[in-house]
């Protein structure tokens, strides 16, 4: 696949953040005893009612009063109390000249006083007579003024009695937000004459959702097929993917709203069933777990099925085979795990029983007994005969065999009988025998093991019978490919490199290949003659160390005419690398601290990289020799709790971050890394960058109610035309830049199914990326301009969509190979002459935690708990037709 090259002439830092070992979007507080920042809460119980709020005040304290005044006069200063802040925002203030010349100039050391909020203010019932006007926005917006000559319709509080600090910060004029009752003082530059005349809008910009990378093995199986077309069908996150290997091409199913878990092909090799797990949108309404039935040329859902019944997710699901594919039967993640049988294309369930309390991993109809259905997991396998709507269980017993701990995958044998393959490396033949009568019904017939065959060293996690008649098996442990003749003795074998993971999948490919789905997320197409071609992957270097990175950083490339490129990595230990891009050798190792470091940005001439971390500093470096010397230059202190983004100015002079209890402060470095303690000083300092989540330019991101983590990242274009925007509830957002309005449009978009990591512009702006959480997708976006798109904002195109980025949009100057970890291997290469061991060795051997690849289970019952992974749109049953489709 082509390569995507994000280097920039100008070294420039892209961050791309990852919460991993199933972390959620919410942030850990800091450990420093002095702050305190409240567990996160969803948005309903965030957003109080102001009558609410009210009811919280200190008793004692008096309610602030609201009236309008049509008068244009400028309210009196009154040295007395001010009002108890009730459930308002944002506050907009103004001062004249005189007042800015008169402020203070002194600094005090930084405290947690800094901002007090109104509770700590005194206002005289004079002072709040004089409210001019209330401005409604998420809460409240309002607007001071000292003076006549600069008055615009206000709400005027006068406070007196203020810390050195407050004064201090109060030369310009400036917009106060309340996150979680925390004040938040953002300047407005000089160059805005008139707030009010500032108008937010929808930008003309919109994305389309063009390639999405990864693919979800690590905790699924039997999840990859060759479809007729030619194209591979899998899923990440909530999208279903069809690949076309053959001419590089994406198509997208996007009818899902949560994690898509398992798949299934119908015999005519056209329609797919896909099943996806329950999930609660950002307002806490539930998604219903479901199964969508849908064509895969036309990616148009046929039916919706299951809504209200099946509970916390669908497991797995098979279509018949002998009635050619007229039912369905599906197991849910019930505690019951309940056994359905469906008529699909009338949505009418016609059978329902429970199975068992114990995990199901696989179900089937049997190929030629339209009857019969098989059901297997941990230490059984069932045998079900369906009668109009009932259904009746035989336990397969297995006798003077050991008793498997799972019995994980089948499969069927042309004279109709079944294998299994178990957690022990097994596989049994179980054939149908006939018993005695019962007087009346008839023989009855009995599955019984006849044969037992030692397989694998470990696990086989998966069997698939081929067109001729013979069997591939896959191994866990082993990470072997067996093929097995008409008699099921072995013929040839292959094993699946060590750095692909175990093998989760196999399925027939064109003429002798076969496909193979992994544990680290890959899928690779091979054969017994030539080996393995890998055609799937999620960015190999970022997310085969995905157990222990807590983010990752950008390739730079160096000054006209080097062509060397290196990343910086941080880890949750403190500890961070220094990796050329191109080789994957390890460069450098530091340690900064022993606690988790959550940003790296490189200055924009690479000469200098600030290092945020969790133990509330930014650690700064000098670097030199073309990105492999790293040196001690400072270290930025005065936050009151742990890093979460910062940015530099163009001149290296500056930067601006941003922490956990919502500060924003600024840091003049060539002084010695010293903290600016009158940030009105900083209002008009240009950033090369804009990732901070606060700041007067991109504050009206904020939805209402926010708790402070509902953005995990945001990125301004690098035309400074639109701000991409990750929040906690699976979304992508596009909004216009400046936002500095609350309660700002934005385009929203769908395909994650967890919270959204980090969002990225390419160097030339023609594309976004965006990574996330819990689902492990890297999902590229065509930023399309001024164009007609469908009202759920989701740009569709039928057409599939071509490779990636082209060259040409990230051409640089120099012409140095592109990284590894942005490409898909060439269709030619060999996967084994591509092994990124040597990286993963030595970041093994430094790295804390567990085991990087969960390639061989320990067969543990997995967990049946409701996903909490989020997702907006709640489905209904009108969604079956308009899904959209990409």
């Amino acid at each position: 696949m082509p390569s995507i090259s994000l280097m920039p002439s100008l070294r420039e830092a892209i961050s791309m953040s990852c919460i991993t070992n199933g972390s959620t979007g919410s942030r850990k507080t800091s450990h420093s005893s002095s702050v305190s920042v409240a567990r996160k809460e969803t948005l309903s119980s965030a957003a109080k009612s102001g009558t609410e709020k009210k009811k919280e005040k200190p008793p004692g304290q008096k309610e602030k009063k609201e009236e309008s005044h049509s008068n244009d006069q400028s309210p009196q200063t009154q040295a007395s109390p001010s009002p108890q802040p009730s459930s308002q925002t944002l506050q907009t203030h103004r001062q004249t000249q005189e007042s800015k010349s008169s402020a203070p100039a002194k600094s005090i050391k930084k405290s947690l006083t800094a901002e007090k909020p109104h509770s700590a203010w005194e206002s005289s019932d004079d002072s709040r007579n004089k409210l001019l006007r209330v401005a409604s926005t998420s809460k409240l917006i309002s607007k001071v003024a000292k003076n006549a000559d600069k008055y615009v319709s206000v709400w005027c509080i006068k406070a007196t009695k203020m810390s050195t600090r407050e004064k201090n910060s109060q030369e310009g004029e400036y917009i106060k937000m309340f996150m979680r009752g925390r004040p938040i003082t953002m300047f407005i530059p000089s160059d805005v004459e008139n707030y009010d005349d500032i108008r937010t809008e929808l930008p003309p910009e919109k994305l389309k959702l063009e390639w999405v990378y990864g693919y979800r093995g690590r905790d699924c199986r039997a999840n990859v097929y060759l479809l007729p077309t030619g194209e591979i069908v899998y899923f990440i996150a909530s999208v279903v993917v069809l690949f076309n290997y053959e001419e590089r091409t994406q198509r997208h199913y996007l009818g899902h709203t949560d994690c898509v878990k398992c798949l299934a092909v119908h015999p005519d090799k056209i329609r797919i069933a896909t099943g996806q797990l329950a999930g609660v949108d950002k307002d806490g309404r539930p998604l219903q777990p479901h199964v969508r039935v849908w064509d895969s040329v036309s990616l148009v859902t046929l039916q919706v099925i299951g809504l209200g019944t099946f509970e916390r997710g669908v497991g797995c699901l098979d279509f018949s085979k002998a009635d050619s594919g007229s039912h369905l039967c599906v197991i849910d993640d019930s505690n019951e795990h309940m056994l359905t049988v469906w008529d699909w294309q009338r949505k009418s369930k016609i059978a329902e029983i429970k199975t068992t309390n114990e995990v199901v991993l696989a179900v089937e109809f049997h190929p030629t007994d339209a009857n019969t259905i098989i059901t297997c997991g941990k230490s059984h396998i069932f045998f079900w005969t369906w009668s109009g709507n009932s259904l009746s269980r035989k336990q397969g017993i297995f006798g003077k065999y050991e008793k498997p701990k799972f019995v994980q995958c089948l499969a069927f044998l042309g004279n109709g009988d079944v294998l299994t393959g178990d957690s022990g490396g097994i596989i049994l033949t179980w054939g149908k025998t006939t018993v005695e009568s019962t007087p009346g019904k008839g023989p009855k017939g009995v599955y019984q093991i006849s044969r037992q065959i030692k397989a694998h060293d470990g696990s086989v996690f998966t069997l698939c019978q081929l067109r001729n008649g013979m069997l591939l098996t896959g191994g866990g442990k082993d990470r072997k490919i067996i093929l097995w003749d008409h008699d099921l003795n072995p013929e040839r074998e292959i094993e699946v490199p060590d750095q692909y993971g175990t093998i989760r999948a196999v399925a027939e490919g064109k003429a002798d290949q076969f496909l193979v789905g992994t544990s680290r997320n890959f899928v690779l197409r091979g054969t017994f003659n030539d080996g393995f071609l890998v055609e799937v992957q999620v960015k190999s270097l970022f997310y085969s160390l995905l157990n222990h990175m807590c983010f990752l950083s950008r390739d730079i490339q160096m000054n006209s005419g080097d062509c060397g490129a290196v990343v910086a990595i941080g880890t949750h230990s403190g500890r961070w690398f220094v990796l050329d891009a191109e080789t994957r050798d390890l460069v450098s190792i530091h340690t900064d601290g022993n606690e988790q470091l959550s940003v790296m940005r490189y200055s924009v001439d690479g000469t200098l990289l600030a290092v945020g971390s969790h133990d509330n500093f930014i650690y700064l470096y000098v670097v030199t020799e073309n990105g492999r010397k790293y040196s001690r230059y400072g270290k930025c202190t005065g936050h009151s709790s742990y890093i979460t983004h910062l940015d530099w100015s163009p001149d290296n002079k500056y930067i601006m971050s941003n922490s956990g209890d919502y500060e924003i402060l600024y840091w003049d470095i060539p002084s010695g890394c010293k903290l600016i303690r009158n940030r009105s000083d900083c209002k008009d300092i240009d950033w090369t960058t804009y990732t901070c989540v606060l700041g007067f330019q991109v504050f009206g991101v904020w939805p209402e109610g926010s708790d402070g983590t509902d953005i995990n990242a945001l990125v301004r274009s690098h035309n400074r035309k639109v701000i991409a925007v990750a929040d906690d509830f699976c979304k992508v957002h596009l909004f216009q830049y400046p936002c500095s309005k609350p309660k700002a449009p934005s385009h929203k978009y769908s395909a994650h199914s967890s919270h959204v990591t980090n969002v990225s512009f390419t160097h030339s702006d023609g594309h976004l990326i965006s990574t996330g959480g819990k689902d492990m997708s890297i999902i590229q976006w065509k930023l399309v301009e001024k164009v007609t798109l469908p009202q759920n904002d989701i740009v569709v195109d039928i057409s599939a969509t071509k490779v990636p980025i082209s060259a040409s949009e990230n051409a640089v100057q120099s012409p140095a190979p592109l990284p590894q970890p942005f490409n898909e291997m060439n269709q030619n290469e060999s996967v084994t002459g591509s092994s990124p061991a040597s990286l993963e060795s030595n970041l093994e051997q430094s790295a804390e935690g567990s085991s990087l690849d969960p390639a061989e289970p320990g067969y543990e019952e997995p967990s049946n708990e409701m996903s909490e992974e989020h997702s907006e749109a709640t489905v209904t049953e009108e969604q079956q037709d308009n899904s959209p489709v990409s």
